[in-house]
This record gives structure tokens, C-alpha cells and sequence, in this order.
């Protein structure tokens, strides 16, 4: 464990993974109750059409990913709330979109090259201390912005209507926490990648929920679930050399397993 600290690479991936693993299951929480497991995955892949953009164009990828990714959250809501279509048949049209486009860009672009395949997967060896800066930073007040009104957005998430007749401002929130959870997944896909960092926010709350131990508790118990995979699963990525993304979400789907074994009854 201390031998693959002695490196700053895998400083810098320890970093950026137990904060991404914070907010991941943080936001995780608030995102599974409202029946939202699928912005995640949506979200990922519109960030993915931001990094296909900016290698292309030459920009630096994370920072277009969080545009692109946070455009997509606006417009996933204000589709979901100006229109009568369901929130589930919004984000399929998104996710399908975003992925058909991303693929075109890069197509066009000839961009598919290691870089690409990175974000798409993860890699431990393509964080930077300028990407652990961002993360922090960006991550640090989308948390802010999680905790200062984590009360309103349980309660939306419980029950929206009577949250808009308690006076609670419903679109000004939801809006906010799409854009945080936007933020949230465009900065992750350097370390767990676009195809996978939906798991690290999915998987852990429900793993929690298993328990059935309230809201606080299953939020703790999710952040815990969360840590221990990127622990766990960075340690296997470097002992045995194997994709950091991939063996983290193979580590929190364990934990899954174990949890509904666990409370079978």
C-alpha cells in the first residue's frame, strides 16, 4: 500500500478518486430516489461528445466536457418539466443522441487514439496535478451546493408536488442538482471514464439502501461503499495491472452483491 504511494501518479489518482468516490456517492443519493439512475449514464455520455470536441478542436477536453455536460443537464430538465414526456424516454433520447454524435466527432476528427480511450475507461496514469486541482475545486463547491439545500432536494426527491405546495422553489432545485451532478460526472471520467462513472454514482446508494437505515445513514454508508471501491479497486489496478476504472466498478458491484446476500430477508 505505502510502496504504490511512494509514486505521485498514484498520489494524484488517490486524490482524485476518494473525492470523486465523495461527491459520486453523495449525489448518488439524491439522484437514485428521484427515480434519476439514468442521468448519470445520459450525462457521461454528453460529456463524452465535450471530450471528442475539445480533442479535436484542441482545447483541453475536461474543461469542454463540463460545458457540454452541464448544457445537457439544462436541457434534459427543461425537457422533462416544459413537456409531457417522461423523464426515462428524455434521457434514452439523450444518452443514444450524445453517443451518435460523440462517435461522428471523433470519426471526423480522427481522434480515437489513447486519449480518447482514457476517458471512455479511466486511467490512472492521465491524471494530472492541474486535473487534481479542478476536481478539487469544481468538486468542492458542487458538495457545498449539495449539503446547503441537501434537506429541500430530499424532500423533492420524496415528493415533489407537495414540495411545490410547501413553498420550496422545485425547478430552481432540480436544476441545480442536475447541474451539479453534470459538474460531478465531467470531472470524474478522467480517473473511472464516461462508460463507468454511472455505476460509482448508482451502485453505492443502492448497496446502502439494502440496509434500510434512513436517508442519513444510507448517504454514509454509500460514501463508505464508495472509498473502500476506489481503495480497494486502485490497489488491485496497481498490483495487477489493470484498467482503474473497470476494477473499481467491479469492486462496488461485490460490495452490492454482498449487501443483498446480506439483507436477503
Amino acid at each position: 500500500m505505502f510502496e504504490m504511494l511512494s509514486y505521485d501518479f498514484m498520489q494524484r489518482a488517490f486524490i482524485a478518486g476518494l473525492f470523486i468516490a465523495t461527491l459520486a456517492s453523495i449525489s448518488g443519493t439524491f439522484v437514485v430516489l428521484k427515480r434519476y439512475s439514468l442521468m448519470s449514464e445520459t450525462l457521461a455520455h454528453s460529456a463524452l461528445v465535450g471530450v471528442a470536441v475539445g480533442l479535436v478542436a484542441g482545447y483541453n477536453p475536461l474543461w469542454v466536457a463540463v460545458v457540454v455536460s452541464i448544457l445537457s443537464a439544462w436541457l434534459i430538465e427543461y425537457l422533462r418539466s416544459s413537456f409531457s414526456i417522461y423523464s426515462d424516454a428524455v434521457l434514452s433520447i439523450m444518452l443514444s443522441g450524445s453517443l451518435a454524435l460523440a462517435v461522428i466527432i471523433v470519426s471526423l476528427g480522427g481522434a480515437f487514439n489513447n486519449s480518447l480511450f482514457s476517458y471512455l475507461f479511466g486511467s490512472i496514469l492521465s491524471v494530472s496535478d492541474t486535473d487534481v486541482y479542478t476536481i478539487v475545486v469544481f468538486g468542492s463547491i458542487s458538495l457545498a451546493f449539495l449539503l446547503l439545500f441537501s434537506k429541500e432536494l430530499y424532500f423533492i426527491a420524496y415528493d415533489e408536488e407537495v414540495a411545490k405546495t410547501s413553498g420550496i422553489k422545485v425547478k430552481f432545485l432540480n436544476f441545480l442538482l442536475v447541474t451539479v451532478v453534470a459538474i460531478i460526472i465531467a470531472l470524474s471520467i478522467r480517473v473511472v471514464g464516461s462508460l463507468l462513472i454511472g455505476a460509482l454514482m448508482v451502485i453505492p446508494t443502492v448497496a446502502a439502501l439494502q440496509y434500510r437505515v434512513g436517508f442519513r445513514n444510507t448517504m454514509f454508508i454509500a460514501l463508505f461503499f464508495a472509498l473502500f471501491s476506489v481503495i480497494f479497486g486502485m490497489s488491485l489496478s496497481y498490483y495487477f495491472s489493470l484498467p482503474s476504472g473497470a476494477t473499481i466498478v467491479l469492486s462496488v458491484i461485490a460490495i452490492f452483491i454482498i449487501s443483498l446476500v446480506i439483507n436477503r430477508k
